[in-house]
């Protein structure tokens, strides 16, 4: 792939999770106590709120990643492992874009 088609999946990535963040921050909004709805419902909406919060922060972080990799396509330390310094294979980029670390160095 050319460094512009990386730099292409990269951005649309960025796109999808920035809509991700807005669907997570609507569902994370506050139970509100004055809200008619049974005793067990509220228990469903807090713990759902709770998930929400959980993919929100997840979301945020991997935005935070994909600019950092974003900044660094066309570079020579685009690709590279931060850890190792070792090639990250292209299909690891594809699938996961936000990656900065190579398979072994990820665990």
């Amino acid at each position: 792939m050319t460094t512009e088609e990386i730099r292409k999946k990269v951005e649309e990535e960025i796109a999808k999770t920035k809509q991700l963040i807005l669907e997570y921050r609507e569902m994370a909004q506050p139970v509100e106590p004055d809200v008619a709805i049974g005793r067990i419902s509220r228990m469903d909406a807090i713990n759902n709120k709770s998930v929400a919060e959980a993919a929100l922060r997840e979301a945020e972080n991997k935005l935070t990643k994909l600019h950092f990799v974003l900044s660094k396509v066309g570079t020579s330390e685009f690709g590279i492992c931060q850890k190792c310094k070792a090639p990250i294979p292209l299909g690891r980029i594809l699938i996961k874009p936000e990656s900065m670390f190579c398979v072994k160095c990820a665990r």
